[in-house]
């Protein structure tokens, strides 16, 4: 969504004036509802207002962006104002706001305000495009400002208004990027083959597998005419669109530190052709053997399980944070009706966890026919007692096991190729796959999460503490990557199990390095580059929402430093959320599931003093930069 379409001419005001926070918010809202944007002026307002309240909006380097999703908004929308004297905003770097954008966005509208801070964000970075919009004399010229920078920085939206000229009929190189979890690895090497690619005269596009959905999706007319496709990911994206193609698949993290050897590689014509009739094997054969290949097949596993993990865990955790203990401690979470609602929807949600898990591993491996063997894996697996391990043996059997069924069904007649799907492949693999969990997997793995979960209730505090020491030690050492991600799948795996200590451990763990980062950067000036400066503000607000991935330009830049800075002070974090016996219910949101963190009060206390010890440390470890 362009920020020209969300902006109208009567919702910018040049040269404004107030005198207060208070009175930009006013002035902000009021231009909102000249856009026609509002069908509720004050329920938009006390929406903005309670988001200040949870923390400013004051992003630093002269920039405001008040923002609030409430139902109150009619349209998505923008107002704008500039302020040349500036005024107090009570920003992250307590320097005065003089340039202001407030976002609307509907209660059911999407994530759109995300969109459009993201794109914001990217643009507000470039020191002169602020310039220019401070100095702008009027309006149309704010706009057309706005319109150009928007133009370069995302020129692939605007190519079909113009037809191709390029010899090829489209790109050089085409990408897609995919991590896990789809928010800061995905976009993080997308900017990173697009910002190399320009700098090499590459013309590139990147399409980005995030969150929210596949965005700037390739084309089969720039498909067809591409010398080569560059794939990082970490979880299963569509290949066979590719097939005859030039194709480079690699992990994620080549697309953020090796961009400059994937597209010479792409450019010197090296690839290998990749052919869709074999895609799963060969896609893994490009990503590599062993360890890789299974951690690729088990995030696109992880990757689709979490948005049942965390809205059923948010939602169970709010059923106990309403309810009332003392009607009947034996039933506490579901005592009263609203209680009891909030308990049931989370339980339904939590009951597709496993299954969801396993078909997807399924998938990963054996394509779509493994899909309906894997659910079926991971459901037996959850109600014959085996849980998340036996869950995950289900998935990587189904896989495999499709694939033998596939091989021995492949002499049969070709008349019979149109039930394989339909009839013969579910049934004989849904057959075995409950055959096995149930006579081999389920006694043995239930024996052995008996075992663990004995384990883990019999330990002593000091064990305990140690536990939490690794784990949150663990999320700092890679920030997103596969160490990273074992101690987050432990995490989630111990809330099946209700051993929720661990997974507080783990938040808290991937929270301190970006905290501690950008409090680095605002207090120690003199140890980071002006273009570090920059970006560490906004780890402030990757650390609260628990996304590690922020701290990675960091350490990528000086990780001798950092990663030890960052990994001590998540340990520390980690061992005080045991201590304290902090527990978390939900397997992500940050700060922002404070309310339903048990000993939230002490959770909130370790976090501080984990990211204070890593700040402290890197100033220690990190020389000041001579000028």
């Amino acid at each position: 969504m362009k920020i020209t379409e969300l902006l109208s001419r009567n919702s910018i005001l040049l040269g404004a004036a107030p005198k207060s926070k208070d009175e930009a918010i006013d002035t902000l809202v009021d231009l909102m509802e000249k856009g026609d944007k509002l069908n509720d002026r004050e329920g938009y307002k006390k929406g903005v207002l309670e988001r200040e309240a949870s923390g400013t909006t004051g992003i630093g380097e002269g920039i405001a962006i008040p923002h609030a999703k409430v139902a109150a908004v009619k349209y998505p929308g923008l107002s704008s104002m500039t302020v040349p004297e500036g005024v107090d905003y009570e920003s992250l770097d307590g320097e005065p706001s003089k340039l202001f954008f407030m976002i609307a966005a509907p209660a059911e509208g999407g994530d759109v305000h995300i969109e459009v801070l993201q794109r914001l964000s990217m643009l507000l970075m470039n020191e002169n495009f602020r310039n220019d919009l401070l100095n702008a004399k009027d309006v149309d010229t704010y706009l057309d400002i706005i319109d150009k920078a928007e133009r370069e920085k995302f020129a692939e939206e605007y190519a079909d208004e113009k037809p191709v000229t390029q010899s090829t009929g489209g790109y050089d190189v085409l990408a897609v990027t995919a991590c896990p979890t789809g928010i800061a690895h995905t976009f993080m090497a997308a900017e990173n083959l697009a910002t190399k690619g320009k700098e090499k005269g590459i013309s590139i596009k990147v399409e980005t597998n995030g969150s929210g959905g596949a965005k700037n999706v390739l084309t089969p007319e720039e498909i067809k005419n591409a010398k080569c496709i560059i794939v990082a990911a970490d979880k299963k994206v569509e290949m066979t669109r590719f097939n005859g193609k030039k194709v480079i698949v690699t992990k994620v993290a080549d697309g953020i530190h090796k961009a400059d050897e994937l597209l010479d590689k792409a450019m010197a014509g090296d690839a290998p052709i990749f052919y869709a009739e074999a895609g799963a094997e060969e896609q893994k054969q490009e990503k590599g053997k062993g360890l890789h290949t299974i951690y690729v097949d088990l995030m696109n596993g992880v990757s689709n399980m979490l948005p049942f993990v965390i809205g059923g865990g948010i939602l169970i955790a709010l059923a106990f944070l309403f309810d009332n203990y003392e009607i009947n401690p034996a039933n506490f979470g579901s005592n009263t009706p609203f209680a009891a609602f909030l308990k049931q929807v989370g339980d339904s949600a939590f009951a597709f966890m496993l299954p969801v898990l396993a078909g997807f591993i399924a998938s990963s491996i054996g394509d779509r026919p493994a899909l309906a063997v894997g659910f079926v894996g991971g459901y037996l697996a959850k109600e014959g007692g085996s849980g998340f391990l036996g869950a995950l043996a289900a998935g990587f059997i189904a896989g495999y096991l499709i694939l033998a069924i596939k091989k021995a069904f492949d002499k049969l007649p070709q008349s019979l190729e149109g039930i394989k799907p339909v009839l013969l492949y579910p049934l004989c693999g849904i057959l075995l796959i409950g055959a096995i969990i149930i006579f081999i997997i389920n006694p043995i793995v239930g024996a052995i999460n008996t075992a663990l979960f004995n384990g883990l209730n019999s330990m002593g505090s000091s064990s305990k503490i140690l536990l939490g020491v690794i784990l949150a030690g663990m999320m700092s050492i890679d920030m997103g990557g596969p160490i990273n991600k074992a101690a987050y799948v432990f995490g989630t795996a111990s809330i099946t199990e209700g051993n929720y200590e661990m997974m507080a451990a783990v938040m808290i763990g991937g929270m301190v390095p970006p905290l501690a980062i950008a409090l680095a950067t605002t207090f120690f000036k003199n140890r980071f580059t002006e273009a570090e400066r920059k970006s560490g503000v906004v780890n402030y607000i990757m650390g609260l929402s628990f996304i590690t991935e922020g701290a990675i330009p960091f350490a990528a830049s000086d990780p001798l430093h950092v990663i030890p800075a960052c990994a001590i002070g998540a340990a520390i974090s980690g061992g005080l959320s045991m201590f304290f016996n902090c527990t978390l219910m939900a397997p992500h949101g940050g700060l922002f599931v404070l309310p339903v963190i048990g000993n939230s009060i002490m959770y909130l206390l370790s976090l501080i003093i984990g990211s204070v010890v890593g700040t402290i440390l890197l100033a220690i470890l990190k020389k000041p930069i001579q000028n």
